[in-house]
């Protein structure tokens, strides 16, 4: 059996569509399962920052600690120290990392955070086992993942089952498994996590100005980011194709009784002493 490759091609990458997601994500609406422990003194570990929201504001829930960002991508640390230079947090700092192999000695953080990373990488139980070896004894590695084939829409649309084929298909040809929510508690036991609480939480878009962003950024995603190169490149789809599921995406938004949920998985794990 050949065995899982530790990096894997980042489906999406940064066009300004993806980034318009990515830079509406807030500790809040994407890590609440994890606030509650966290304490004023805590160094964290934000792993595939991106354009670094989430990471600046766990800096400003921890003002006596410090956080790390990190990610595999060096163009996108510029957007994210500047997103905490606008919000004049100076507890915080920026790096290039794989998660596979952390440029950390063991025991170093009270929290090892990372969202909707582990669908994107080649060996998610290793990386997972490497982000327990730089937490700290009775720390946390806190992960939360989407799962595609969990998400669900209304009303019914032939272009958006076309859409989620092709995107779990281009996704696994990258080396990347994006129903990995339903696997973290999994992955994390290979890992060997013994304290884990796991639990879902879920992103919905039902109103008219939801609606036009969340279908109007996967319409334009589906034809103009590095995810459309990938999915014809590799024979996935044709150019014609995209285009339709680019325009099944915008019909959705179109419609009045339009909803759409985001399933997440959450694992919270604690380090054992």
């Amino acid at each position: 059996m050949p065995q899982p490759r530790e990096t894997a091609v980042y489906t999406h990458g940064h066009h300004e569509s993806v980034l318009r997601s990515h830079t509406w994500r807030t500790a809040a609406n994407s890590a609440g399962y994890l606030l509650g422990s966290l304490k004023p003194h805590m160094r964290i570990l934000d792993i595939g920052c991106g354009p670094g929201t989430i990471t600046a504001d766990l800096a400003a829930l921890v003002p006596d600690g410090h956080v790390t960002g990190v990610d595999r991508a060096p163009e996108i640390l510029d957007r994210a120290r500047s997103t905490a230079v606008g919000r004049n947090l100076t507890n915080i700092d920026f790096a290039v990392a794989d998660v596979h192999a952390l440029d950390h000695p063991d025991d170093t953080f009270c929290v090892v955070h990372a969202h909707q990373v582990l669908q994107h990488v080649g060996d998610p139980v290793r990386a997972l086992r490497e982000m327990r070896r730089v937490t700290k004894p009775n720390g946390f590695v806190a992960v939360r993942d989407s799962d595609y084939g969990a998400m669900t829409w209304y009303p019914a649309s032939a272009g958006l089952d076309d859409w989620l084929d092709l995107y779990r298909r281009v996704a696994r040809a990258n080396g990347g498994e994006p129903d990995a929510g339903r696997r973290l508690k999994a992955w994390a036991l290979q890992a060997g996590f013994t304290d884990i609480t796991a639990t879902s939480s879920a992103w919905t878009f039902s109103t008219p100005e939801e609606r036009a962003w969340w279908g109007g950024l996967w319409a334009d995603r589906t034809v103009e980011s590095a995810y459309a190169g990938r999915a014809t490149g590799g024979g996935h789809a044709t150019a014609e194709e995209l285009r339709a599921v680019s325009a099944a995406w915008r019909n959705w938004a179109a419609q009045p009784d339009g909803w759409f949920s985001v399933l997440h998985g959450e694992i919270l794990c604690r380090k054992e002493a």
